[in-house]
């Protein structure tokens, strides 16, 4: 069964290293959309928050974000099952690792989940976090 590692991380603490042994997996820099870290109200809040989902979501730009990585994603898990391969990495960036990033790591977890009969190992690496979605 394929095992998809989601990781969601602050740039400032470097890349999450592939822990299979594969050495690669998807990148994706949320540093692109809308930081509700720049603003007072979020600053002790993560990405789990519903302010900070609110926050995200009201002006779109992370929606739209992810609605460009899930073909893409999707694409490489039907590849992967297909191929009987065992592992798949997808980490997505922030300036902190906080909100966003966050943000997308749960979201893409949800969705890849839902549709698909995979084991999902979702980390906020900041935050300390680790859970197995199976």
């Amino acid at each position: 069964m394929l095992t998809i590692r989601i990781t969601s991380f602050s740039f400032k603490r470097g890349i999450p290293d592939d822990p299979s042994g594969n050495g690669g997996g998807y990148v994706f820099d949320c540093r692109g959309t809308n930081n509700p870290g720049r603003y007072v109200e979020y600053k002790n809040l993560t990405g789990l928050d519903q302010p900070v989902i609110d926050f995200l979501e009201k002006d779109g730009e992370i929606l739209d974000f992810l609605k460009h990585i899930y073909p893409i994603v999707d694409k490489h898990v039907e590849t992967f099952i297909a191929r009987d391969f065992s592992n798949l990495c997808v980490s997505f960036g922030c300036t902190g690792g906080q909100h966003r990033s966050v943000y997308c790591a749960e979201h893409l977890a949800r969705h890849l989940k839902d549709k698909y009969n995979v084991i999902i190992l979702l980390t906020h690496r900041e935050q300390n976090i680790s859970v197995t979605l199976a």
